[in-house]
């Protein structure tokens, strides 16, 4: 990219919200359902149905905006925006205009810079259309249409591919632990607008802008950005001009190519929505939703590295998704060794969730039962191997670890004299290893430690031989 340009990024959200129900009817707001079942006369827009308002849908938006800074609208109140468009039967969604919810705030990246939301209003889902390309036709499915939505809007404060991206996975973040959405972008739970221009250095005016639709996955908006101002760029160097419009991205040939010329706000005819009066929101309905705000990321990584005293590497790890930092905390409600839990997580488990048919590292072994190996093995009850083999045997059958290691007699039953006696008796044995271990302890260490594991059938702990056999030795 010509260094005498710069870029203008804006940015337009859409969440889906964890609400069991749509947010104007009672039906059901799950994804992968057989295509239309998941719909009622309100949500397909039939002549004199009436929506009602999903009370958990608000707490859910007032919470998304109070973990991300916003001040919040005493007021809610509902407009219609009008389009037309297959998989809105309506001709018009039920969205927020002039008095959005939440107003303000914003995400702090890595390098200091403030990214600023303009608001973050509420709004429904509108349907997904499918098109079949072997047929040449296309399929609707409602079951979307009427999903609570939030749209968190940008100022347009960011200015490269990776200040996007990086802004877009720390409000993905925070809107997951805060327990407003699941953000599986792969299911549309989170999709973007990319709004880019480009101008002069030290020129005062925004360029023209592009809109770039229903970008998907960060790799989608990464590449659609920088595709984008780099055509816009060519294109002011040749003396063209700029068109405001509405681009797709193809994620087989990456290039953005046009789809329609860009609406502006005018052309949806806005106008208040006439099914609801407005909903009063109390300073004190507002400190209640912000009460039931959980710890968000940064204050985890905080606690994590100057209480606990983690690594900032094995706190960015556990803060990376909400399941690691809940699944952290709860064992150590059960075991407070903070390193040794890490440690189990980022190896053992994630190991496991990354290459088996796992969800959640709840899925794997369960908190409790990953704690009752960790204490058996904090206590010297079993080595580590033995750990080990304890904890895929836990996972295999789902049976307390506690009870498996009392029936296959895995809890060791070996002293510390009796260690002692038989490292002594593999020297008189050996009485050599004396004057080779001058030369390489390392190596007779692990000769002796082998020797002991093998007559103890590996119930010995490994730590105190090395130790013993230094004590000696030395």
């Amino acid at each position: 990219m010509k260094t005498d340009y710069e870029v203008n990024i804006g940015l337009e959200i859409h969440a889906e919200l964890k609400t069991k129900t749509k947010i104007f009817c009672s039906c059901k707001n799950s994804f992968g359902d057989k295509p239309n079942t998941n719909v009622c006369p309100v949500c397909i827009g039939l002549p004199g149905t009436l929506p009602v308002t999903n009370k958990q849908a608000v707490i859910l938006a007032i919470r998304a905006g109070l973990a991300l800074g916003s001040r919040i609208s005493p007021h809610l109140l509902f407009d219609r925006k009008h389009y037309f468009y297959p998989d809105l039967p309506k001709a018009y969604q039920i969205s927020q205009d002039k008095l959005p919810l939440c107003i303000g705030g914003g995400i702090k990246l890595d390098s200091g810079k403030f990214v600023r939301f303009n608001h973050i209003h509420l709004e429904e889902d509108a349907g997904k259309l499918i098109h079949d390309t072997f047929t040449d036709q296309t399929f609707i499915d409602y079951n979307r249409g009427g999903v609570p939505l939030i749209e968190c809007v940008t100022e347009v404060d960011l200015s490269s591919a990776e200040e996007t991206v990086e802004f877009l996975t720390k409000l993905r973040q925070t809107l997951i632990f805060a327990d407003v959405a699941n953000c599986k972008m792969e299911q549309a739970g989170m999709r973007c607008d990319v709004n880019l221009s480009v101008k002069k250095h030290g020129s005062s005016e925004l360029g023209t802008k592009v809109e770039m639709k229903n970008l998907n996955s960060f790799k989608s908006v990464y590449g659609a950005i920088k595709y984008e101002m780099n055509r816009q760029i060519e294109e002011l160097e040749k003396g063209g001009k700029i068109v405001q419009e509405t681009r797709k991205w193809d994620e087989t040939k990456e290039i953005t190519t046009s789809m329609r010329k860009k609406e502006e706000s005018k052309d949806y005819r806005y106008m208040p929505e006439p099914d609801f009066i407005s909903i009063n929101i109390s300073p004190k309905d507002i400190d209640k939703i912000r009460n039931t705000l959980p710890m968000m990321p940064e204050e985890r990584f905080k606690k994590y590295t100057e209480e606990y005293g983690l690594p900032e590497q094995d706190a960015n790890l556990l803060i990376s998704e909400k399941d690691y930092s809940d699944y952290f905390d709860n064992c150590l409600k059960l075991f407070f060794e903070p390193k040794t839990v890490a440690n189990w997580i980022m190896t053992d488990l994630l190991k496991l969730l990354k290459s088996a048919n796992f969800n959640t590292l709840e899925d794997i072994i369960s908190e409790e039962y990953l704690c009752i190996i960790l204490k058996l093995l904090a206590d010297k009850k079993i080595t580590r191997p033995v750990a080990k083999e304890l904890f895929e045997k836990t996972i295999q059958t789902k049976n307390n670890p506690l009870e498996i290691a009392k029936t296959e007699k895995m809890l060791s039953t070996i002293s510390s004299e009796q260690i002692c006696k038989i490292v002594d008796q593999i020297i008189a044995e050996k009485p050599e290893l004396k004057s080779e271990y001058k030369v390489q302890p390392d190596k007779i260490t692990n000769f002796i430690v082998g020797g002991v594991m093998k007559q103890t059938q590996g119930k010995a702990d490994a730590t105190f031989i090395k130790d013993y056999v230094s004590k000696i030795m030395n």
